[in-house]
């Protein structure tokens, strides 16, 4: 089994922020953590955060938004309660009676666990608090790249009918329901808790802490490359990485494999892959970015300098396009109208460049595509 970086003090704190029911604001609701991506989130929630709600007694159910982006998000976060209620024969048979079934055969065909959802006859709300009586325990639903629920209508949906659980399963009567919804674009993952027609208005919103140098340290003691590795230029050589592990673990990897290095020569060769690493990211993000039209570029930079006031249509952004498309391509007779921007759009959108959520509002899919602009 491969040893992994364990981050438990962070993570018993988190759960015991999660589990506690606070009666004079919206907290019971859960949590909404935001980090970039490749930062270690998805790790930490899965091995890290789960076992410590688990040992605190909760029932956790988890789904990655981001694993399967063919699947209608609402879709994913219903399978995902499906998946649990299988599990669990008593909350099974007291759904089925709730349909009107009175003989029951869990393990035949007599119940559909197709009949849950939203829309289809067992709301989310039955079905969970069906799961919270049977198991007598607080549910902890782990939504990873949770903006993504708002990218769809179905989704959306999702999250309401979310809400209209978490009040229920919060009442006396039951164990309790918690939402932890992660992100790794703060600005996107605020559009679910920032307005009052958001299904979770209020909720708290955490910036997740970036690995740090106790990481190094223990990245240091099991890198295993053959000689010693000076932890502080470690740091500086992650911060620059910003902050992924994966960078490093890539340049680890690549030494390995390289044989006949001298032992007083593999820190400094790793040194220099690490940088080497940071480089070809960031050229290949770059590759991408220079294949764009002069105006996918335009509108591409405008929405990276505007971040989340971005407002795509109006006059003095479809001003901002036509300035920088007169700059990059000073001959073109493409203009920055309407019909333009929303094609430059939905190029970006395809080529996993842009985000937008169901109610038209846009975003960088990676913010760290805005640094790297800067950058350049």
């Amino acid at each position: 089994m491969a040893s992994l970086f364990k981050r438990t003090s962070l993570a018993n704190e988190l759960a015991e922020k999660v589990l506690f029911a606070s009666p004079t604001s919206a907290s019971s609701s859960g949590l909404f953590l935001a980090a970039p991506r490749r930062t270690g989130k998805s790790t930490f929630l899965r091995e890290d955060l789960r076992p410590q709600l688990e040992s605190k007694g909760a029932l956790v159910l988890y789904v990655d938004l981001w694993e399967n982006r063919q699947t209608d998000p609402g879709d994913a976060i219903v399978n995902a309660i499906r998946t649990e209620l299988t599990k669990h024969d008593g909350v099974l048979k007291r759904l089925a009676k709730a349909t009107g079934l009175d003989k029951v055969n869990v393990a035949g065909t007599s119940f559909s666990l197709e009949k849950l959802g939203l829309e289809k006859g067992i709301s989310l709300t039955a079905a969970l608090s069906a799961l919270s009586d049977e198991a007598a325990k607080t549910i902890v639903l782990i939504i990873d790249e949770a903006q993504h629920a708002i990218t769809t209508d179905g989704g959306s949906n999702a999250l309401f009918a979310l809400k209209a659980a978490r009040d229920e399963l919060n009442s006396s009567r039951h164990q309790g329901l918690r939402v932890v919804a992660t992100g790794s674009n703060q600005d996107k993952l605020a559009m679910l808790r920032n307005s009052k027609d958001q299904a979770f208005f209020g909720a708290p919103m955490v910036k997740f802490p970036p690995l740090g140098k106790d990481y190094i340290a223990w990245f240091c003691l099991h890198a295993n490359l053959g000689a010693p590795i000076d932890a502080e230029k470690m740091y500086a050589l992650f911060e620059q990485a910003a902050f992924r592990p994966e960078i490093l673990g890539a340049a680890a990897d690549t030494l390995r494999f390289e044989f006949g290095i001298e032992p007083i020569d593999i820190a400094e060769r790793f040194y220099a892959e690490v940088l080497r690493e940071i480089a070809s990211t960031n050229q290949e993000a770059l590759r991408v970015i220079h294949s764009l039209t002069p105006m996918q570029s335009s509108v591409f930079q405008v929405l990276a300098k505007a971040g989340a006031a971005y407002a795509p249509f109006e006059s003095k952004t479809m001003e901002s396009y036509q300035a920088l498309m007169s700059s990059i391509a000073p001959q073109s007779e493409v203009r920055a109208d309407v019909p333009n921007v929303q094609q430059a759009l939905l190029a970006l959108q395809e080529k996993g460049l842009v985000w937008k959520a169901a109610r038209g509002v846009y975003a960088l899919e990676d913010t760290s595509m805005a640094d790297l602009l800067s950058a350049t």
